[in-house]
């Protein structure tokens, strides 16, 4: 359709304007042409009868008809020259050659001889005429002799040559304009797609991927109106949305959502990480934690919302102390809005469900960070048991038959089969937080068919984007006998249909943590007197686990780069750095933690003077009023992982900022990217880029930041976590109503095929 539309808007008017021109240069050519050979004929004619005038003005005086004929032969063997005849003044013929036509006479036909009437015409006269069949330029040539004419001379001129070479130039037109119609078109169609591909790339930049801040700024103007538009329409269409369900997503919302769509009942959460860590202190006394877990930033707003219980490994040293008798304990501290279930693991399970498979093999299996995942049976065989006691919880944890259960993560891709079997009829939600990698890459694993199967006892299966759900569709159609609805966007294996969905997972907004910290001036001037920097300084900001996949080594070298190409920054940038300690039984964590140290040495050995330290690397679990405190200071968080589901650092950084300042640079290779898009974004490979969009940053200037600012936490206002829950809901929702349906359908029919049968048997 697109290609017919191109033909009919572009291409035939394109080739009607070139024949056009083509037709115009053909008939421009062929009269000048024309021209040029008559007027060549012409002088010819005249050339050759100047050296025999006075011969001829002799011969006509004389009236020697013998000797005229014999110059009139002389004459007629020019070039191209047919033949010539001697006319005297009264028209009688004189003197002619042989090859001279005898239809044309003294008394000239047609041409322009023939409007001077039907006597020869007085003086020289050149006309184009006819003769038997063939074209002719007729000259004729007054012979004098002082002011007297003595007669005529007529020279017939063949003009065929002229016709043929017209007739050529007409061909090789044509030709000339099939070629340039040809290449024209091509290249119309060349550029028409490289036009397309750009003008595609440059918007999916600006609305998807983000505006790249050392872009040519007339492209970005160019596409400033559209971006404003597209912006606009879909903040139109999120609150009409708003309006037409309810009012924007809030806890109270997804409350009622729940009393509505679920009647009420309570979610069971299974997700490996805790929302609440109790750990006894050096000193004896007991702590409460929060470990630092994107999962745990988006699921615990949930929960207090949907009330429940989630159940989760205990991990913390005080955690057996805290619980009752069935391993519950009520959370938050102080509210208990929902019950939070322990699991114990042994070391060794622990080591081999956690740390081995799920972490040495599922984890650098889908994300590409340059990391070989590793499997082992005995890892494979602890992740199998713990995913079974799991399932075995959420049955000790449910009241009724048919739950709703969330589970969280690639910890648990064998769970919801588990669950469907102990509970049929649940509704079980599983929502994976990391990215999901091709077929081909997936294949890897020895396990890919068992893992599949696992996934698909899900109702519903959620990724962050589209990308993912497309990568876990092909690897279903790679490994498994099942049947894809593309329509619909599910799977069917053995009768039992799994939707999968994107639902790109946001943070809590009104953002509790930021309500709870102090105004931004006051964070950043007290962070920065914590850290011993002068009151002008510019501040960088990191927050990550210290994980491989987070890129936090290609980070730290942007900054070093950065203050290599822009001496003016030494001394007055500094990047914090918070990074968390994680998974430090595994060797390759260990080897990242001690790269980073050494790598923010060199930084600090090359850059440093005085008191001035580029890189403050802060390695510890930090709180989260810690984390917004240093948000709220910075003048530009850097979010640089190397391949990551979403990452929430980044709309953490977007709900601190309630004074609008402060520029996010975020990776393409993140979730985020693709809403964030006033973010700048970057390639963290490429130093160059990621360090000239810090120095862009702490540049820019306030009325960009905040309008950048302005529009994100618009975006992620509306598209919060209460959203992303009150969507899987929902969605679950519809599947379990479809599924009540179905049985009483089939209920229904059972008596109907009874009777049939007594009837049969009676019969």
């Amino acid at each position: 359709m697109i290609m017919v539309q191109f033909l009919g808007r572009v291409l035939i008017p394109l080739l009607a304007v070139l024949a056009l021109l083509a037709w115009g240069a053909t008939s421009l050519l062929n009269t000048t042409a024309r021209s040029w050979f008559e007027r060549d004929a012409t002088t010819r004619v005249h050339i050759a009868m100047s050296s025999a005038r006075d011969t001829l003005a002799t011969c006509l005086a004389a009236g020697d008809r013998r000797r005229l004929s014999s110059v009139l032969e002389e004459i007629g063997r020019g070039d191209s020259i047919v033949g010539a005849m001697a006319c005297s003044t009264s028209g009688a013929t004189l003197a002619r050659t042989r090859g001279f036509p005898v239809s044309l006479g003294c008394e000239p036909a047609g041409g322009e001889a023939a409007s001077a009437g039907a006597s020869p015409p007085s003086g020289d006269v050149d006309f184009s005429s006819v003769l038997d069949g063939r074209p002719v330029r007729v000259s004729v040539v007054s012979i004098r002799d002082a002011d007297d004419e003595l007669g005529r001379v007529m020279v017939v001129h063949d003009m065929s040559y002229a016709a043929h070479r017209q007739s050529a130039m007409g061909r090789m037109t044509a030709a000339v304009f099939a070629v340039v119609a040809v290449l024209a078109s091509l290249l119309t169609i060349l550029l028409q797609r490289m036009s397309w591909r750009s003008w595609t790339r440059e918007l999916r930049r600006l609305l998807i991927m983000g505006r790249a801040p050392f872009a040519p700024r007339p492209a970005q103007r160019l596409f400033q109106p559209l971006l404003a538009d597209v912006r606009r329409m879909a903040a139109d269409l999120a609150a009409e949305e708003s309006r037409a369900s309810g009012g924007p997503w809030s806890a109270e919302r997804l409350h009622r959502t729940l009393e509505r769509s679920l009647r009420g009942e309570g979610v069971v959460v299974v997700a490996n990480r805790e929302p609440y860590l109790h750990e006894r202190t050096s000193g004896g006394s007991l702590k409460v934690v929060r470990p630092a877990s994107g999962l745990v930033t988006a699921l615990e707003p949930v929960m207090r919302a949907c009330s429940g219980t989630w159940i989760a490994h205990g991990s913390g040293s005080a955690d057996r102390e805290t619980v009752d008798r069935h391993d519950r304990v009520s959370v938050p501290p102080g509210e208990d809005a929902y019950s939070l279930r322990r699991v114990w693991l042994s070391e060794e399970e622990e080591r081999g469900y956690y740390y081995g498979f799920s972490n040495e093999g599922l984890w650098p299996l889908c994300h590409t960070a340059h990391t070989r995942p590793v499997f082992r049976a005995g890892d494979w065989r602890h992740y199998q048991l713990v995913n079974e006691r799991f399932a075995d919880a959420v049955q000790d944890e449910v009241s009724g038959t048919d739950p709703i259960v969330l589970v969280q993560d690639y910890h648990f891709a064998l769970a919801p089969r588990l669950i469907r079997r102990r509970l049929p009829r649940a509704t079980v939600i599983t929502f994976w937080h990391i990215p999901w990698p091709t077929a081909e890459r997936f294949a890897t694993c020895p396990w890919a068919k068992e893992l599949l199967t696992g996934l698909l006892g899900s109702s519903v299966l959620g990724f962050h984007t589209q990308a993912h759900c497309n990568n876990f569709i092909e690897s279903v159609e790679r490994h498994l006998e099942a049947r894809i609805d593309r329509e619909r966007h599910a799977v069917v294996l053995g009768g039992r249909e799994s939707l999968v969905r994107s639902y790109p997972i946001s943070i809590e907004w009104p953002n509790r943590a930021a309500a709870e910290t102090a105004p931004a001036d006051e964070c950043r001037r007290t962070v920065l007197a914590d850290l011993g920097l002068r009151p002008d300084a510019l501040l960088g900001v990191g927050v990550d686990r210290l994980d491989y996949t987070k890129g936090i080594e290609e980070r730290l070298q942007a900054v070093d780069r950065l203050l290599e190409r822009f001496p003016h920054l030494r001394g007055r940038f500094t990047f914090v750095q918070l990074a968390a300690p994680s998974r430090t039984l595994i060797e390759r964590y260990r080897v990242l933690h001690q790269s980073v140290e050494d790598l923010a040495a060199r930084i600090n050995q090359r850059f440093s003077s005085g008191t001035y330290r580029p890189v403050i690397l802060l390695r510890a679990n930090h709180a989260p009023s810690a984390v917004f405190r240093f948000l709220r200071a910075a003048d530009v968080c850097y979010v640089s992982s190397l391949h990551d589901g979403m990452n929430l650092v980044a709309k953490e950084f977007v709900a601190a900022r309630d004074d609008e300042r402060g520029v996010l640079v975020l990776s393409r290779f993140t979730g985020a990217a693709r809403e964030l898009t006033e973010a700048l974004i970057v390639n963290p490979y490429d130093l160059e880029e990621a360090s000239a969009a810090l120095a862009t940053a702490v540049a820019m200037p306030a009325r960009e930041q905040a309008d950048r600012m302005r529009a994100m936490r618009s975006y992620v206002a509306e598209f919060n976590v209460y959203r992303w829950a009150g969507r899987m809901l929902t969605d679950a929702a519809r599947v379990r109503q479809h599924g009540r349906l179905a049985d009483r359908l089939s209920m229904g029919l059972q008596p109907l095929e009874q009777g049939r049968g007594s009837e049969e048997a009676h019969g």
